[in-house]
């Protein structure tokens, strides 16, 4: 199951007396806090607990979440640290070039010729674009993820073809 839900916040702390939470926000797309209701609860140890949003407003660049039946500091408490996810099926639908971060990790990165070059274990967010950080053999590879470095991407695949300008790899 937790591999088919998808992080939209994360819980750091209570708020006020009555069970909200504040959350930073995980998600691009902010505004499906307004129609979303069931969600699922994910502590650091992997425990699942669906949860059905009662209320919610944002505060200083976080979300303040209000379960049904959250209803005391001490409930709130036992989420602080946990991520709030949605189901897969639920994500904002995106243009045909365009990933969640999510769905690039995991992918074999490998030139257009074949060679594999690694696995994706992180997508950083650069200046100009995407940093993909490729976990190689024997070192991690930087790897700018624009249409001209990274043609061909098949999430179905989990395959990444890049075409590396010279010197990318080298360092």
């Amino acid at each position: 199951m937790r591999e088919q839900l998808v992080a939209i916040a994360k819980a750091v702390k209570t708020h006020g007396l009555a069970g909200e939470i504040v959350a930073e926000v995980l998600t691009d797309f902010p505004e499906r806090f307004s129609y979303t209701e069931r969600v699922f609860s994910v502590s650091p140890k992997g425990k699942i607990q669906g949860l059905e949003i009662e209320d919610f407003w944002f505060q200083k660049n976080r979300v303040v979440l209000k379960f049904v039946g959250i209803d005391s500091i001490e409930e709130a408490e036992k989420l602080i640290g946990c991520e709030i996810c949605i189901h897969e099926s639920e994500v904002v639908e995106l243009e045909e070039d365009e990933f969640f971060y999510w769905q690039l990790i995991g992918c074999i990165v490998e030139t257009v010729q074949g060679e594999r070059i690694g696995e994706v274990k992180e997508v950083m967010q650069g200046v100009a674009s995407e940093i993909l950080v490729v976990q190689g053999e024997n070192k991690d590879y930087l790897i700018p993820f624009v249409n001209a470095i990274c043609p061909e991407v098949d999430i179905e695949k989990k395959i990444i073809k890049i075409d590396a300008p010279e010197g990318l790899l080298d360092f």
